[in-house]
């Protein structure tokens, strides 16, 4: 059995490695011609969009990896059937539950890849590749109204609440269009502090520049309220914020680790916003690496499929079908679920459980009548 391991997780293993190869290719070099549009404009030449196809590398490996798990094995498996290999092993020994175990255990590999890309290497690229971006398209703005945070802080007349509003990002990676509003415990708005720019230290205070402070005072204090402005050079703002929060509020979420998702969404739950959205992402990035496990077992099905009853290519386009219909249902539950509110983890784990259940109920098919 250990020269049966041997040969099919080799084959197995280089398929799935020039499968993935083509695919990174091909995406390389789409992301690099549509970088070239940018080439000339803020300084920016050939290598600076080359760079940041490059960037893309990583987080395209991660979403692509469980289909080149399938279409790789597809191709390795329908080869050695269309050669009679499969036979041969089955007749030696290979029994439909062991050939299950052994692809497991590689789809357990594979997981354990699409995990350590999707969590450690992919983010770490993405960053990088927002902040060239920024810095040769001369910043970066974050949607149409910015990114907004709140927190709660107390007072002597009641806990106030806090809400932040970020613009976006500069060439030099500051924060830009900085504004800051501070309600009373009865909702009235107390100040608002604007800042051309500014950043987060490692101990939570925003250091902001080219500030203005407004001031309302509270109706208590006087029966004519006067309003004061204040304009200072620099201002020392302490906040709950992070630097870790702002950062995901800022940057895109492919940029996230899933702890880094967590404590996000566990935040805006905490300050009363949305998190759905956040939450859901969270659980598709901890059941994905699970999708090699499906795949593994949404093709073996193919290896009990006669030679005559397809060519390799046929079978190989079956699996790329499969593939984009995963990844269609997988996006699809997402923004089904945000809509409808369903619970994160359910809408993560639906995509999965379907398809494992029809690979099964394939396998069990092919085993017991072909």
């Amino acid at each position: 059995m250990k020269t049966v391991r041997r040969l099919l997780y080799k084959d197995i293993v280089s398929s799935v490695g020039f499968v993935t190869l083509a695919f990174l290719s091909l995406f390389f070099f789409i992301d690099f011609v549509d970088e070239l549009d940018n080439v000339g404009s803020f300084g920016r030449g050939a290598w600076q969009a080359a760079l940041a196809a490059l960037f893309d590398v990583p987080g395209h490996l991660y979403e692509l990896l469980p289909i080149a798990v399938l279409i790789g094995t597809i191709y390795s498996l329908s080869r050695m059937a269309q050669s009679s290999e499969y036979t041969i092993l089955r007749t030696g020994g290979l029994g439909p539950g062991r050939a299950l175990s052994l692809l497991a255990v590689l789809g357990v590999f594979f997981g354990g890849l699409t995990f350590v890309v999707g969590d450690f290497l992919a983010p770490a690229s993405e960053r990088q590749a927002v902040r060239l971006k920024a810095q040769f398209s001369g910043g970066m703005k974050v949607g149409g109204a910015g990114a907004w945070l709140k927190e709660r802080r107390s007072a002597p007349d009641g806990e106030h609440g806090v809400s932040v509003n970020v613009a976006g990002i500069g060439a030099s990676g500051l924060l830009e269009g900085i504004r800051i509003f501070e309600f009373d415990a009865d909702g009235r708005l107390t100040s608002r502090i604007a800042a051309r720019e500014g950043r987060v230290d490692s101990a939570g205070i925003w250091q902001l520049t080219d500030t203005e402070v407004i001031r309302w005072p509270s109706v208590r204090e006087s029966e004519a309220p006067a309003v004061s402005t204040t304009r200072t050079a620099t201002l020392a703002w302490p906040s709950t914020l992070s630097a870790s929060v702002v950062a995901a509020a800022v940057l895109p979420v492919a940029t996230m680790t899933a702890a880094e998702l967590w404590r996000y969404s566990q935040h805006l739950s905490g300050q009363e916003q949305a998190a759905q959205r956040h939450q859901i992402t969270f659980w598709k990035k901890a059941f994905y690496p699970l999708a090699c496990l499906v795949m593994m077992a949404l093709a073996l099905p193919f290896a009990y499929l006669r030679a005559r009853s397809g060519g390799v290519s046929l079978k190989v386009f079956g699996g790329i079908m499969l593939g984009i219909s995963f990844l269609l249902l997988n996006n699809l539950a997402g923004h089904v679920g945000l809509l409808r509110d369903w619970t994160p983890w359910i809408v993560a784990a639906t995509p999965s459980l379907i398809y494992l259940m029809i690979s099964l109920a394939a396998f069990a098919w092919l085993v017991r009548y072909r």
